[in-house]
């Protein structure tokens, strides 16, 4: 009984690890969605689920499309970031 346990225990840990990677693909958010063109022609390298993208983009304010300026603005960590 002990390795029936075991084995549905491990079993869940790894769907659980699986999920979280899985979850980390390309986001669904307003700046994902915005700034789609944008993600790919300057930031396609970059990682989704750890900022990466997101400072790719605002590293690269002044080349995005008006749409993603204003999700990256108006959304997450980067409300106000661009306005002067």
């Amino acid at each position: 009984m002990t390795a029936l346990k075991t084995s549905i225990f491990v079993s869940l840990i790894i769907l659980l690890v699986e999920g979280s990677v899985m979850a980390q693909g390309m986001g669904t958010g307003p700046v994902a969605k915005q700034c789609a063109s944008d993600i790919q022609k300057f930031c396609a390298d970059k990682q989704h689920g750890h900022g990466e993208v997101r400072a790719c983009l605002e590293s690269k304010k002044d080349k995005v499309t008006p749409a993603c300026k204003e999700a990256l603005e108006t959304t997450g960590g980067g409300r106000g970031k661009f306005q002067k």
